[in-house]
């Protein structure tokens, strides 16, 4: 599929500069910076989708873990005392 995109002379050169730099095509920058961008962006919409439905379980259920116990949990970590997750409760 083919697709272009409108950018400013200022960006442009900005690119052109990064890809003799990098010894790459302008091109390549491009995809790369793009590619990366939509990554960044999945993995935010996954995490927000994560947390209202987490959110979501909590108003209907009311179970959660207080900080504290989450914090407690962690420092066990990497630890030969290391333990598991806590059971949520309401």
């Amino acid at each position: 599929m083919a697709t272009s995109i409108k950018i400013d002379e200022e960006l442009k050169t900005r690119i052109q500069h990064l890809a003799r730099l990098r010894q790459r095509s302008a091109h390549w920058v491009m995809h790369e910076a793009i590619q990366q961008y939509v990554e960044r962006e999945e993995a935010r919409e996954s995490f927000k989708q994560e947390a209202v439905a987490s959110w979501t379980a909590y108003q209907e259920t009311g179970r959660h873990l207080t900080g504290q116990e989450v914090r407690a949990w962690l420092s066990t970590w990497g630890t030969d005392a290391e333990a598991e997750l806590p059971e949520c409760h309401e």
